[in-house]
């Protein structure tokens, strides 16, 4: 099984962008990411790959961290519908989001935003999966308590 690397590209890129909430930043540091992904062609496996370029990507949004204090946030855009409603709702649920850790808050977008393989976030995270699977069911428990809802999306 081979990984497209024009998809993950994509998904790379939102991972940085919710880390460094700069678009021209973290679009360098996709780009960063996968030129020294390139550098190591030697990775055939998914799992491998999947975990090179997530940590390349965390390192290298980390080193931005140090370089800046401040860190704009991107501006979003409602694609039509009931602008109000997606407005408080994106609204409630960064609030809900807010709350949680840094390294929850990853994992959940890691997971459900771009969808990466439950054992590849649990290599990058030094866990075991069914560690990681009670984490993840942790967190979201607690993002349904702070929405006040009894069902996340």
């Amino acid at each position: 099984m081979s990984i497209s690397i024009d998809e993950q590209y994509d998904k790379v890129y939102r991972y940085c962008l919710l880390r460094v909430r700069h678009k021209e930043t973290a679009e360098d540091i996709t780009q960063e990411t996968f030129l020294r992904y390139l550098e190591h062609p030697h990775y055939n496996s998914v799992d491998k790959t999947l975990q090179l370029l997530y940590t390349i990507a965390g390192n290298l949004c980390n080193d931005e961290f140090r370089k800046t204090k401040t860190a704009e946030l991107p501006e979003d855009k409602a694609d039509g519908g009931d602008i109000e409603d997606s407005v408080l709702s994106g609204f409630e649920l960064k609030q809900a989001l807010a709350k949680l850790s840094d390294e929850d808050r990853e994992i959940i977008m890691l997971r459900y935003i771009n969808e990466v393989p439950l054992n590849v976030i649990a290599k990058l995270h030094n866990m075991s999966r069914f560690a990681l699977n009670r984490r993840i069911n942790n967190i979201l428990g607690r993002l349904h308590e702070y929405l006040g809802k009894e069902e996340l999306i």
